[in-house]
């Protein structure tokens, strides 16, 4: 079993800044995929980023592209994401997963075996 504990939500204003982490209490050999997903109210769970732990080579939804930036720490098996210019439509619950997903295939929700418990991130206008 993985355990995932996300840290970082809050309350900001549009156009702010916050940084997400995501603490693995371990790494094995399925969950070498990171990913960010956020839910709004009424709306289904959407992928935001991912990143591999070996390369770190990363990938972004369109609508993040150029504000958001994930990273990793390998030697504390954690994930940041950096989000800048935020906008009153980042508000959502953001959750940290991970699993073996590749290519285009990390998009897909059920591509990842591991899930944390979500922190909240609001962003007023």
């Amino acid at each position: 079993q993985v355990q995932l504990v996300e840290s970082g939500g809050g309350l900001v204003q549009a156009g702010g800044s916050l940084r997400l982490s995501c603490a693995a209490s371990k790494r094995t050999f399925s969950t070498y995929t990171m990913a960010w997903f956020r839910q709004a109210p009424g709306k289904e769970r959407e992928f935001v980023a991912a990143i591999r732990w070996s390369s770190g080579l990363t990938y972004y939804a369109d609508s993040v592209k150029s504000r958001f930036t994930a990273s990793r720490d390998n030697a504390k098996n954690t994930v940041y994401q950096q989000m800048n210019s935020l906008k009153p439509e980042d508000t959502a619950v953001y959750y940290c997963a991970a699993g073996s997903a590749a290519g285009s295939r990390m998009r897909e929700r059920n591509e990842y075996d591991y899930w944390g418990q979500g922190t909240q991130v609001t962003v007023s206008s």
